[in-house]
């Protein structure tokens, strides 16, 4: 049910100058980290973590709500008119973006994203406002032990975002863990893994593990690249209006509210992400279509699944991360990085310690949401310019907004010997192709489940058995091990297919 009450009041904390001006840089850095391939809107946010650490609880919301909408949307620029998906949320606009770009319809193309990009992300909001009071309503029954088992299932997470290799990812996923342990052990406060070095007695900066294993690794590995590749060519364009008409509109209509309650479901469900809903609501919107045989050949049908999908996913995303405290996603996870950092828990309590937070965050979104749309299309062709910016010149800029980010956390340069040790961490990760994500996962949910899991077995005695008497933890315990599960499997079958057309191609061989 709306609080119209406490959605008013969100929306009178956001709509400040300070407030405004840190929406609209957000969505507007958003969109350009989302525009440029190789970049995306989570190196965006870990990049404005340490930005965040200065500024009011709420207005670091509304800069990490820009950073998010912005991030999502600006990937269709550079999917329509390079190609190249600017981020993985974009993919499947590639589809039918780029070949529309192609016969001179870039403009339409582009009025399309922009367009559905912002219903799906208003149709998402709406969403969140509904679910999650009402979830993080009920888990206020949760005691220790129920905790502890929702922090097991967040880090089950590991496997489903672990990529090719589940056991790399649980490799990283550990690491995350340990790093985390570094530093006063919670409920004792004995000191761990410190080797007498003073620096380390509060553990790693949580901003120098975030932006270093993430942004600064993921600049190391843009670097290592071709020194200066060729400027693409960038599609040039008109666009009148949107670039399609009222009868277009409201013919995609019913698409795009599909496409959008894909994009929810999807970014409720853990470990999931926008890279994945675009691809589900591409193939539905194709599947359900009267003329599948036309996708893939430039039509509004494709751009519209995918870029409405990518963006309901956000807000679907933030449903457990406030309701119970687990994140959804890279981007998400980032948020929860963020909202630590200002002594904010994510989970139930959330909403009643904090609710004037949670409906600033609801707020936010929405009014970042129209700065989307309005600069989209205002700044198309400037952001189109980004593009052709080498790298040269992009990369060392973020490196050293990286290190003033780290060293303005505590003024201490160990802090930036920190952030380069983790650069490297990360660069080396994403080199042997093991997965950063889950490392991020470990570092941030590990402790929640060890903290419970601790007070949970003094309050018993040292013994689990309450754990197993409780139906709540039973059933978080349940969808870890489905979880686990369905990430073996997927895993098993895809090596199968993997070792079978191994096998056919070798026996190719021997025909010829």
């Amino acid at each position: 049910m709306f609080n119209f009450a406490m959605i008013a009041e969100g929306f009178t904390s956001v709509l400040t100058p300070a407030g405004l001006f840190y929406i609209a840089l957000g969505t507007f850095v958003g969109i350009i980290f989302g525009a440029v391939p190789g970049l995306s809107g989570a190196v965006a946010i870990a990049l404005f973590i340490p930005v965040t650490y200065t500024l009011e609880p709420h207005v670091s919301i509304a800069l990490i709500m820009g950073l998010m909408m912005g991030g999502v949307s600006g990937g269709l620029i550079s999917a329509v008119l390079l190609n190249i998906p600017g981020t993985a949320a974009s993919f499947g606009t590639t589809f039918d973006g780029h070949p529309m770009a192609d016969r001179g319809e870039a403009g339409k193309a582009l009025g399309t994203g922009i367009v559905y990009s912002f219903i799906g992300g208003l149709l998402s909001m709406f969403s969140l406002v509904l679910i999650a009071p009402a979830l993080a309503k009920f888990a206020l029954k949760f005691g220790s032990w129920e905790y502890f088992c929702i922090a097991v299932f967040a880090l089950t997470m590991v496997a489903s975002l672990s990529g090719k290799n589940m056991v790399k990812g649980l490799i990283s996923g550990c690491m995350g863990f340990v790093i985390a342990m570094v530093g006063i052990a919670p409920v004792d406060f004995t000191p761990r893994f410190t080797f007498g070095i003073l620096e380390l007695q509060g553990g790693f900066a949580l901003i120098s593990v975030l932006t270093g294993s993430f942004a600064l690794g993921e600049v190391m590995k843009n670097a290592k690249k071709s020194r200066d590749p060729v400027k693409p060519k960038v599609a040039t364009y008109k666009i009148k209006g949107f670039g399609f008409t009222m009868k277009e509109f409201f013919t995609q209509l019913p698409n795009c509210i599909r496409s959008s309650l894909i994009g929810i479901g999807v970014g409720i469900l853990p470990g999931i992400g926008a890279s994945t809903s675009n691809l589900i609501a591409y193939s539905v919107a194709k599947d359900s279509s009267k003329y599948p045989e036309r996708f893939g050949t430039g039509i509004m049908d494709g751009i519209c699944a995918s870029e409405s999908a990518n963006n309901a996913t956000v807000g679907g995303a933030m449903i457990p991360l406030l309701a119970l405290g687990i994140p959804g996603d890279v981007a998400t996870a980032l948020l929860l990085g963020a909202l630590t950092l200002q002594g904010i828990q994510p989970g139930p309590l959330l909403f009643v310690n904090n609710a004037g937070l949670v409906y600033t965050v609801f707020a936010s979104m929405i009014i970042a949401n129209v700065c989307m749309i309005l600069m989209m299309y205002g700044g198309m062709r400037g952001f189109v310019r980004i593009l052709s910016v080498s790298k040269s010149v992009l990369m060392p800029t973020i490196m050293i907004l990286c290190c003033v980010g780290a060293f303005s956390n505590n003024n201490r340069a160990f802090d930036i010997i920190m952030l380069g040790v983790f650069g490297i961490y990360g660069m080396l990760l994403q080199k042997f192709d093991f997965p950063v994500t889950p490392l991020i996962i470990g570092y941030i949910v590990g402790p929640i489940a060890e903290q419970n899991l601790r007070r949970a077995l003094i309050l018993s005695d040292g013994s689990i058995l309450p754990m197993f008497q409780s139906p709540i933890a039973l059933f978080f315990l349940l969808l870890a091990a489905v979880s686990v599960y369905l990430s073996v499997r997927k895993t098993l079958r895809a090596r199968r297919e993997a070792m079978a057309a191994g096998r056919l191609a070798a026996e190719g061989e021997e025909d010829i």
